[in-house]
């Protein structure tokens, strides 16, 4: 069973960068697409981003485009989140999930394993 555990969340001021990691364990971590999540309070869960098993192509949803990057390093069985040019609107609990759809998808449907997550703050 695969866990996923992130990381780097916190509290910055508008403007200011961060960077999320999520280590996974226990699966194959390479044969999986990756996303990450966020729920901010009193809204719905929605995708940030996603990135694919094959190629590295990624996915990013229109509100954190050009803003927010998402690599992995398969190595180190981790995926990250840089997060740049903060907006108070950023302002969630950020969560990592993995799929086999080797794609990736915007359904959180498809995740079977999900991290804890982690809060990001930002101050305006």
């Amino acid at each position: 069973q695969v866990q996923l555990v992130e990381s780097g969340g916190g509290l910055v001021q508008a403007g200011g960068s961060l960077r999320l990691s999520c280590v996974g364990s226990g699966g194959t971590f390479w044969r999986y697409a990756l996303a990450w999540f966020r729920q901010a309070p009193g809204k719905e869960r929605e995708v940030v981003g996603t990135i694919a098993v094959i190629g590295g192509s990624t996915y990013y949803s229109d509100s954190v485009k050009g803003r927010f990057t998402i690599s992995r390093d398969n190595a180190k069985n981790t995926v990250y989140l840089q997060m740049n040019s903060l907006k108070p609107e950023d302002t969630a609990v950020y969560y990592c999930a993995s799929t086999t759809t080797s794609g990736g998808s915007v359904d959180q449907m498809r995740y079977n394993y999900w991290g804890q997550g982690t809060q990001v703050t930002v101050s305006s």
